[in-house]
């Protein structure tokens, strides 16, 4: 990396200060954490394929009209994107249980649920990102009723879009956490989709096998976990077997 002016450092990324003003540019690493940072390892290479993975998801979702903070990779770990305030929630989509959820009410893993179930999670390492309603939201100045509509809506609009694209590809979309900001442009603002999507905050099982392909398999130490993201990368199209090139779209499995 070359020299500047950092803006802020998270559990995967860095945030540095961009070359326009407005800009930032977002340095994935290859740091890994799990259970609110009580666990912590190093996934070799994870940075170069969130980078392409989220660039490539990212860019999809522009396409359909979801406004999101990204706007070009840079080099293989580093995207440019838009400064946004960021809102202090995490917005979960779940489609099938699995992790907290089945936990929390005895479901068994891998249950389909009746209809895709949306949590909020206050973002808060120091208290451990607790479970908040809208109520909580709203009282508390985190975001606005016409915010989290917004937020809301966008959420089940990515969910349906990236239901369907990973099924194309043999995966099953079992849950997903979202981060979203609000962009200021001439006195106007708009919320947008912001930090990453990848196989750190998406949970990924393939169809067949229900073999788990994201970070499930550093947290529960099942081993190969580089492995699973290239495999991610390999059936979007994005890491062919012929190593890393840059390549138009996924292959749909039949």
């Amino acid at each position: 990396m070359t020299r500047r002016r950092r803006i802020y450092e998270g559990k995967a990324k860095v945030l540095f200060e961009g070359p326009e003003p407005g800009t930032l540019v977002q340095y994935f690493k290859d740091d890994a954490t799990a259970f609110n940072n009580q666990k912590k390892g190093v996934i070799t290479g994870k940075g170069v394929l969130n980078n392409r993975i989220s660039e490539y998801l990212m860019s999809r979702l522009s396409e359909i009209g979801v406004p999101t903070h990204f706007m070009r990779r840079l080099n293989m770990r580093e995207q440019l994107v838009r400064e946004v305030e960021i809102i202090p929630i995490e917005v979960v989509v779940r489609n099938v249980a699995a992790g907290s959820l089945s936990q929390r009410f005895g479901i068994p893993e891998g249950t389909p649920l009746p209809r895709s179930i949306i949590e909020y999670y206050y973002k808060s390492d120091e208290l451990s990102d607790p479970m908040v309603s809208e109520e909580h939201i709203t009282a508390f100045g985190w975001a606005a009723p016409q915010d989290l509509d917004d937020m809301v809506a966008l959420s089940l609009r990515v969910n349906d879009y990236l239901s369907g694209l990973f099924l194309g590809i043999g995966l099953r979309l079992v849950d997903f956490k979202l981060e979203f900001g609000r962009l200021w442009e001439n006195e106007e603002m708009r919320i947008v989709l912001a930090d990453e999507i990848s196989p750190d905050n998406c949970r990924l099982w393939d169809v067949k096998t229900n073999e788990k392909l994201d970070k499930d398999r550093f947290r529960q130490d099942l081993g190969r976990v580089e492995e699973a993201y290239q495999e991610v990368a390999r059936r979007l199209g994005i890491l062919p077997e012929g190593g890393p090139t840059d390549v138009k779209g996924p292959k749909t499995l039949q």
